[in-house]
């Protein structure tokens, strides 16, 4: 707990020098007059906050700048690099994630004033990365482009860490979120003005970075090793089918997949998804390792059902495989007992009594099951394993009384390990929701009292 120190000058009184500040460089047309018209006091704020805060909006406050629209016929193979969406990722910039460039001379006559400073604040603001920021510390020369944004207490006269930890918060987001059109999120100058924001006194904003610093700090690294450790359970399982996979042993037999499976594959047709219909329709987004996740499933009509079905009758206890495109995805049917469809992306394997459907689950899920039907396919730019090439996939296998005891002992290692995972990934949700009720704590007064 931190004792409040006396306080030298109020949130109101610093308002009024950072909108000084903002007439001046609109005086001097380092700006544009965007015409706000903001008026004060501020209704219905979003929190309480202490009498010694004001609630303002960003605009009055922070330079908020855009990128420009930069075209692909300015693209060049070398110049002046100009930020993307990529480049900015949660508390970081990697250059190296997109590099693209305007020619020095394009940059001259028309981007200067889009130059990123150090210590600016920047954001995606549009698309799946529209949230992110990092503090730009690099001495590159880069400018902002489409869809990225840069924020900046006015001559800095408030603490920008502060500005920066603000752009984090759940009620930051959700206030640009309040402006969002249409199905893609793209957020500029107008939603970024209209966010209200706490400003407190200038020692108690340096107060709270410095607090928010250390505990961020702490939660990371602890964040960091639970990560680490929820990799190492995942791995420690694959290692583990690796190894008996390739060492195999005494009385293993090298055999065909389509000589002790019967392979067959979904409609090649799309049906379209009826909401009425009555039977279940799986295709390669429903199959995960090990499970079929039914919890964004598709239905079609009796009529289409019957002339899918009967292609390849899917049938309590069969496997299902995704041969077209991420083929990361093997599972036993164990969790449906009544009839469904599929489609042709998805293989159906039925086993003979020579092998064991979860013993066949664990190879294929394996990373030397992976690899090996990986080997397959073609160098195409879509992966494909046509059901001859599953039928010519070739492994060994032992006998059926040595699978059912290597499959006991995977059970009970794929259990230890998954429950592993549960407290390491419940962890790691903590720590999330740790650091959200830390960060609503700090900008609403409440770490100072």
């Amino acid at each position: 707990m931190i004792t409040k120190n006396k306080i030298s000058e109020s949130g109101t009184d610093l308002l009024n020098k950072l909108q000084n500040e903002k007439s001046r460089l609109i005086r001097e047309r380092i700006i544009l007059d965007k015409k706000d018209n903001h008026s004060y006091p501020i209704e219905n704020p979003p929190f309480e906050i202490p009498d010694k805060w004001i609630w303002c909006y960003l605009s009055d406050v922070s330079i908020i700048q855009e990128g420009p629209g930069i075209r692909k016929h300015q693209y060049t193979e070398e110049g002046i690099q100009f930020l993307t969406v990529t480049n900015i990722l949660e508390d970081a910039i990697d250059l190296e994630k997109s590099r693209k460039f305007i020619s020095k001379s394009d940059y001259q006559k028309s981007y200067t004033h889009f130059k990123i400073n150090k210590g600016d604040i920047v954001t995606a603001c549009s698309g799946g990365s529209w949230g992110k920021s990092a503090i730009f510390e690099l001495t590159d020369e880069i400018i902002l482009n489409t869809s990225t944004l840069r924020l900046r207490f006015f001559n800095d006269i408030c603490e920008n860490r502060y500005l920066y930890y603000l752009t984090k918060t759940e009620f930051f987001k959700a206030s640009l979120n309040i402006h969002v059109t249409g199905q893609q999120p793209n957020y500029g100058y107008s939603h970024f003005s209209k966010i209200p924001i706490p400003l407190p006194p200038l020692d108690e904003q340096k107060r709270i970075v410095e607090i928010l610093d250390k505990a961020f700090a702490a939660i990371d690294k602890a964040k960091a090793n639970a990560e680490q450790n929820l990799k190492n359970a995942k791995e420690l399982f694959e290692s583990y089918l690796e190894g008996v996979f390739s060492k195999k042993g005494e009385g293993w037999e090298h055999i065909r997949l389509g000589d002790i499976c019967q392979i067959n594959d979904g409609t090649h047709f799309s049906p379209s998804n009826n909401l009425e219909g009555k039977f279940m329709y799986i295709t390669a987004k429903n199959i995960k390792p090990y499970s079929i996740d039914l919890s964004k499933i598709s239905y079609v009509s009796e009529k289409d059902h019957k002339e899918i079905y009967s292609r390849c009758s899917p049938r309590f206890g069969d496997v299902l495989y995704i041969k077209d495109g991420a083929t990361a995805g093997v599972a036993t049917i164990n969790t449906i007992e009544e009839e469904f469809s599929m489609l042709s992306s998805v293989a159906l394997l039925k086993c003979s009594e020579r092998i064991l459907n979860s013993f066949l689950v664990y190879y294929m899920n394996s990373p030397i099951g992976k690899k090996n039907f990986l080997g397959y396919v073609d160098g195409a730019a879509i992966t494909r394993l046509t059901l001859l090439k599953i039928k010519n996939v070739s492994f060994s296998i032992p006998g059926v009384e040595k699978q059912h005891a290597i499959v006991k002992q995977f059970d009970r290692l794929r259990k230890e390990a998954k429950l592993l995972s549960e407290l390491y990934e419940k962890k790691i949700e903590y720590l999330e929701e740790l650091k959200k009720s830390i960060s609503k704590q700090a900008f609403s007064g409440e770490l100072l009292l």
